[in-house]
């Protein structure tokens, strides 16, 4: 079974332009239609069977007296003033070969059926042949009678000319609707791209507003959003900036004031708590500012997952890697591998042997992190990515984190339109998977 959904267009413009043009050809149709089945078919008719009368009056006058001089007055008779041709065929057949497939076919029969009804005796009829002339022939003692009449008296010419001035209309009318429709669309596409861009962490920049009351009205809104997310952005660096300096300073000056002093394993606790303390400040840190001040551009994450592949190898991690040459997406390259980064790190920290892959969609990116650890159930898979979430339960403890490597890589992914997902995994312990968006303009370039 045929889905309509599935045959009509996606897109707004073309929806659009579809209520516009659909109703309004369909009614010319209906029109048209119309008129020629109750005005043209219905003149051409009564036109042809004038001329039928005209023929039946020429061959009567004939047989009554078919003597060449009586002939001759017929023939000036039909010549003028009823315009039509009148020959004599005593050798040919009835019936010739037409000249071509007639245009008029489903009212040519008006004519013969007019002919054949006056004088009860066989017709052949062609209008096929080029030129202002239809050709009649009839059968009549001693051979046949040919008549040459002016196309304009069997059909009427306004039939034509109504048909194309409609298909003419109705396509020049769809034409402007379609002008207007495409500059009421194009702000919302414009919208639409620049909030999709904004949603990836890109600056669209500022734009005209056009369009109508409510689009313009959307744009607005969208501006007034972006702003305060700006501001609240660059308020949240500015503070974290501050907490940085403030925490920084006591934190160096504790660790001076226990290098001055004698060594004992309360003063070595006391080191390893300061050391903890920083790396819990950086990584709060890395979170909570982001990747904001980084401008974005394509990046070739297979070639970075790559990279981070081998480095994590050479921290002594079994690793299998599956990608292809080259998987582009736009984004921030950094922010992008500490959220790769991330992934492989915490997989590393659970497992002993991992499988990444990079897969290419039509529309994303895929990185896919598997590891052989002891995993965690389905229940405690979005708390797995809540701030400082260690999970000790039924994950071993990461010494060097924090419990921010999943919530710092997610909040990466969400920053660029995309996500991470959890599931098990074929190795038997946790897959992460990290969607990353690429526009369609981007795909040529990506793969």
């Amino acid at each position: 079974m045929i889905n309509l959904r599935n045959l009509t267009p996606r897109g707004l413009y073309w929806r659009t332009a579809l209520i516009v043009i659909v109703p309004a050809a369909f009614l010319q149709l209906i029109i048209t239609l119309v008129f020629l089945d109750d005005h043209w078919r219905f003149t051409s008719k009564r036109m042809s069977q004038a001329v039928a009368a005209d023929v039946t009056l020429l061959l009567q006058m004939y047989e009554a007296d078919p003597t060449p001089g009586n002939f001759a007055r017929v023939q000036a008779m039909a010549s003028d003033p009823l315009r039509l041709g009148l020959r004599l065929d005593s050798t040919g057949p009835l019936r010739r070969a037409p000249c071509g497939r007639s245009p008029t076919a489903f009212i040519d029969r008006y004519l013969v059926e007019a002919l054949s009804d006056d004088l009860h005796r066989e017709v052949w009829y062609d209008p096929s042949c080029p030129g202002d002339l239809v050709h009649l022939r009839l059968a009549i003692p001693g051979g046949v009678m040919e008549v040459d009449a002016r196309r304009d008296r069997v059909v009427a010419r306004s039939g034509p000319l109504f048909v194309t001035w409609v298909l003419f209309g109705t396509i020049f009318f769809c034409l402007v609707s379609i002008l207007f429709i495409r500059n009421q669309v194009r702000p919302i596409e414009r919208l639409a791209d620049a909030m999709e861009r904004f949603g990836r962490g890109e600056d669209s920049g500022a734009f005209r507003v056009r369009g109508a009351r409510e689009v313009r009205g959307a744009t607005r809104a969208f501006f007034d959003m972006r702003e305060r997310i700006k501001r609240h952005i660059e308020q949240r660096s500015q503070l974290l900036a501050g907490v940085s300096h403030d925490l920084r300073t006591p934190l160096t000056r504790l660790k001076l004031q226990l290098a001055l002093m004698a060594p004992s394993p309360e003063i070595e606790e006391a080191k390893r708590d300061l050391v903890d303390m920083e790396e819990t400040l950086d990584e709060y840190l890395a979170f909570a500012k982001g990747s904001v001040e980084e401008r974005p551009e394509q990046v070739d994450i297979a070639a970075l997952t790559r990279d981070l592949a081998k480095a994590a190898e050479r921290g002594g991690v079994k690793i299998t890697l599956t990608s292809a040459e080259r998987q582009s997406a736009p984004g921030r390259a950094r922010a992008l591998k500490r959220c790769i980064a991330n992934l492989i790190d915490n997989a590393a920290a659970h497992g002993d042997t991992l499988a990444i892959e990079v897969r290419g969609q039509e529309r994303a990116v895929l990185v896919i992190v598997d590891d052989d650890g002891p995993g965690i159930s389905e229940d405690l898979y979005e708390e797995a990515f809540r701030p400082f979430s260690r999970l000790d339960a039924t994950r071993s403890r990461n010494q060097k984190g924090v419990g921010l490597g999943l919530a710092i890589a997610r909040d990466v992914a969400r920053s660029h339109g995309g996500d991470i997902l959890l599931s098990p995994s074929p190795l038997g312990g946790l897959r992460a998977v990290l969607r990353l968006p690429r526009p369609e303009q981007n795909l040529a370039a990506a793969q």
